[in-house]
């Protein structure tokens, strides 16, 4: 197989067209589609539907990128690190984050990566959405708690817990009487919680009077005195150190484990493998507490 022509439909089939290929290359364009079209009749195979607007990979051609983009991408970072004459962290490192951890921690953590690896031209997204990450070009995952899946390997670094947590001036009721609650999105429809406290596990009937997009709100929301709310411990540790906010309780259920994701099938390239060591340094025990430096007091 020709490398080169394979490279030039990795190329195209990352931008999604031949003239953005070109374009971002500062290739030809008519260089690239001869290329292709190469490689496809050396294979006998159809990579790409040619729409009169739009192109698209076929099922073989999607195969064929998501097998050999990563290789070429490690041929391209061995050959650079043998010429460099060692292997320092350079090039490109995409990562997306979830919401949360991105508003707390990502840009203090970015900031000093940065200060560390000047060659490495860090870029963060921050979305709580499943990423496909061949097709969207990451290099690394944060995700919290993520379903399984057979394509990524990962570890665990950092963990973080929820508790139920209100406004000292909020009383909570007696019996089964609900408290004003404010909860993050709108799917929530649960008409109580169950709390686990010293004295054993209990019911909260709640009556959402708030939905909110974000946790950060819903601290606020609570910080105001307006209900009660489940956060995670690091979003609240400084709040509930001063007296501003009280503990009800822990919630019921597996703690929150936040993951680095990554392809199973790519070596590591020197730059991920420095944000991994990175995280570790800034989370040597995964605690909450660690976590809650990164937040604001």
């Amino acid at each position: 197989m020709d490398l080169l022509a394979l490279s030039d439909f990795n190329l195209v089939a990352r931008y999604g067209g031949f003239g953005r290929a070109a374009r971002a290359a500062g290739r030809p364009k008519a260089t690239l589609s001869r290329r292709v079209a190469d490689l496809e009749g050396s294979l006998n195979l159809r990579l790409f539907e040619r729409g009169a607007r739009a192109l698209k990979l076929t099922q073989e051609g999607r195969a064929l990128f998501e097998r050999t983009g990563a290789l070429l991408t490690e041929l391209d970072e061995t050959a650079a690190a043998i010429a460099s004459g060692g292997d320092t962290p350079r090039g490109r490192l995409r990562i997306s984050a979830p919401l949360l951890f991105s508003q707390t921690a990502m840009g203090r953590l970015a900031a000093g990566f940065a200060l560390k690896y000047p060659e490495v031209r860090l870029e963060i997204t921050t979305e709580d959405r499943p990423v496909d990450m061949v097709e969207e070009g990451y290099d690394l995952v944060i995700r919290v708690n993520p379903d399984p899946d057979e394509t990524l390997v990962g570890r665990i670094f950092l963990r973080d817990r929820l508790v139920v947590v209100a406004s000292p001036n909020l009383s909570r009721p007696a019996g089964d009487l609900a408290v004003p609650a404010i909860v993050r999105g709108t799917g929530d429809r649960v008409a109580a919680w169950s709390l686990m406290t010293p004295s054993g596990r209990s019911r909260l009937a709640v009556d959402p009077v708030l939905r909110l997009s974000s946790l950060v709100m819903v601290r606020d929301a609570v910080r105001a005195g307006v209900g009660v709310g489940r956060l995670p411990v690091s979003l609240v540790s400084h709040d509930l150190a001063a007296g501003t906010l009280v503990q009800w309780g822990a919630v019921e259920g597996a703690d929150i484990a936040l993951w680095t994701l990554y392809p199973s099938r790519r070596l590591l390239s020197p730059r991920v493998s420095a944000f991994l060591d990175y995280l570790k340094e800034a989370f040597p025990k995964g605690t909450p507490d660690e976590l809650a430096a990164f937040v604001p007091g």
